[in-house]
């Protein structure tokens, strides 16, 4: 928020905050949005400034601890390019309208912040990207399928000390950025696949297995399915460790 003479400015939205201290820098994480506040003179602009300040204080926000310009981020010279190719994981949790149903919204509020926590540390771990969350569903990408699956035996474990069980589904192929949206078939085709998948089951496509060098990864012929909205049928396997 800031004040033009009788009038208030006011901009807002989400923002990337690096460093502590002198070295803090802060970035607008995408184009914010602007509103011109015309208050008549420049005491009620004062006035209308301390509220809107004074209002926002009792909300749950973090404060700086010192001013900072918010500045535009240049544009990286190693940018993602529009085209590209990755492993894609899906994952949701088996039976959660149940699940859910049996603990109440409270404990199931603090059951998925947990599960949300554990899901993005593996991903941090084996350096996934987290393209989209779907209810309790997460969609991610990886540059390899090795680390694609690694994470997602690794969600596995982490949640059943929650006492949850999910699926997961894995494919390998294109995708496109448009903006800062992830597009593709790719990730359709890993969401179907998830869809396939019984209570702890990691499965894979016929792509997956076909990358994998690791000889550690043990794959068992789950045979070929169709896929809802997916031309042709698609042969699955299940990965075992």
């Amino acid at each position: 928020m800031r004040r033009l003479g009788s009038s208030v400015l006011l901009m807002w939205g989400a923002v990337e905050v690096n460093g502590t201290g002198h070295h803090r820098r802060i970035y607008w994480a995408a184009e914010p949005r602007r509103k011109i506040v015309r208050c008549g003179t420049e005491e009620q602009a004062i006035g209308y400034l301390q509220h809107a300040i004074s209002r926002r204080l009792s909300h749950l926000y973090e404060r700086l601890p010192e001013s900072a310009p918010i500045q535009r981020r240049r544009a990286r010279r190693n940018a993602e390019p529009d085209h590209a190719s990755a492993t894609i994981l899906f994952i949701d949790i088996v039976r959660s309208t149940d699940k859910a149903a049996q603990l109440g919204d409270r404990r199931w509020s603090q059951v998925m912040n947990h599960y949300y926590a554990a899901v993005r540390k593996e991903l941090c771990v084996t350096r996934g990207r987290e393209v989209v969350t779907t209810g309790d569903g997460i969609l991610a990408r990886f540059e390899t399928p090795e680390k694609a699956i690694r994470c997602a035996l690794a969600i596995r474990e982490a949640v059943r000390t929650l006492g949850l069980e999910i699926r997961a589904g894995l494919h390998a192929g294109e995708y496109k950025l448009i903006g800062k949206e992830v597009v593709g078939l790719a990730l359709h085709i890993g969401a179907r696949v998830a869809a396939k998948a019984r209570a702890s089951e990691v499965l894979a496509s016929s792509m997956v297995k076909e990358l994998v060098a690791d000889t550690g990864f043990r794959f068992r012929d789950r045979g070929a399915h169709n896929l809802k909205g997916v031309p042709e049928k698609w042969r699955l396997y299940m990965i075992e460790q």
